[in-house]
């Protein structure tokens, strides 16, 4: 069965930075695109980065230029550079997996900026 495990969440000064992990497991193919989601209190789950299977990558407007995604294939990692960090990226932020039809869902790790 695919898992994913979130890991780097916490606490960080405004403009600061961070990095989250996501190390997924029971992967049977490469050939699965991931992403980073997150939701915030009392607001619905949006889309922060995504990165194909092939490197190929895509961001919300609103993390545009100040986040970055990367992934190892041969690790099954994927992770999310945070720079310049603002009071509206608190969020637990989730790790996803998409492999063919499928959407698999991490645990989620919590990022609180502080002002």
């Amino acid at each position: 069965q695919v898992q994913l495990v979130e890991s780097g969440g916490g606490l960080v000064q405004a403009g600061g930075s961070l990095r989250l992990s996501c190390a997924a497991s029971g992967i049977i193919s490469n050939m699965y695109h991931m992403g980073w989601y997150r939701q915030a209190p009392g607001k619905e789950r949006e889309l922060v980065a995504t990165i194909t299977s092939g490197g190929t990558t895509n961001y919300g407007d609103s993390v545009k230029g100040r986040f970055t995604i990367s992934r190892d294939n041969a690790k099954n990692m994927v992770w999310l550079q945070m720079n310049n960090l603002e009071r509206e990226d608190t969020a637990v932020y989730y790790c996803n997996l998409l492999f063919i039809t499928t959407m698999y869902w991490g645990k989620g790790t919590l990022v609180t900026v502080s002002s």
